[in-house]
């Protein structure tokens, strides 16, 4: 039997914490615990994500009134605004819409006025479009903290604006990559599903020939 210091106890709390909240591997944990190392700063890698964003946004600020008018769907509109995809900002007293959110709204106007219908498009739909890029961006960040954030030896705020580029970067092409062979599974699972088109005979089978009378028909003669 061995007996241990009941200070051994705050100190596992702290590692499994460590572990837990950061994904921070034994020999980094053991450099935290040690004072030769401080444990990574969310916040800093928040504040450049944040910068990062903020150099995509033009400025431009548009309130709900004007989105309306310039041909925006108003039951479009307060779906975003449930999900929390669009925030607008409170200026002057007054909501107003920029930044992402404005570009993500006058992208699905355009792709309305192009022809793709509500029918086509349904809100529905684009919840499970979200949900789906919401586990990629969980996925994302976890990675991040484990991989860039636990491992980060230099200025943490630089090292998250160019981890956040390069994964903007990665997701449009990879995604570009996997859309033909995605397209092709997909159809090939379709067909599969569906079964062969009537009247195709199947595999291994072949067609019964017509019962013979047994009676010759006469040769033509020239």
């Amino acid at each position: 039997m061995a007996y241990y210091d009941a200070a051994l106890v705050d100190r596992i709390r702290r590692i499994k914490e460590l572990q837990r909240e950061h994904f921070l591997p034994l020999s980094v944990i053991k450099e935290v615990m040690s004072g030769r190392r401080s444990v990574p700063d969310d916040e800093t890698a928040a504040r450049a994500i944040a910068r990062v964003l903020e150099r995509s946004d033009p400025g431009e600020l548009r309130s709900r009134a004007e989105l309306l008018a310039s041909g925006a769907d108003e039951r479009e509109l307060d779906w975003f605004l449930r999900l929390g995809l669009v925030t607008p900002r409170v200026v002057e007293g007054d909501e107003r819409y920029g930044g992402d959110d404005l570009s993500l709204l006058r992208v699905l106007g355009a792709a309305r006025r192009a022809g793709i219908r509500e029918e086509m498009l349904p809100t529905s739909l684009l919840a499970r479009y979200v949900e789906a890029i919401g586990e990629l961006v969980r996925t994302e960040l976890e990675m991040f903290r484990a991989g860039v954030l636990a491992r980060a030896t230099e200025d943490i705020g630089v090292l998250t604006e160019v981890a956040t580029t390069l994964s903007e970067r990665l997701v449009v092409l990879i995604r570009r990559k996997l859309l033909l062979p995605t397209l092709e599974r997909v159809v090939r699972e379709a067909q599969q599903k569906s079964g062969p088109p009537r009247g195709t005979p199947r595999a291994g089978k072949k067609k019964k020939r017509a019962p013979s009378s047994g009676k010759k028909l006469p040769s033509a003669r020239t």
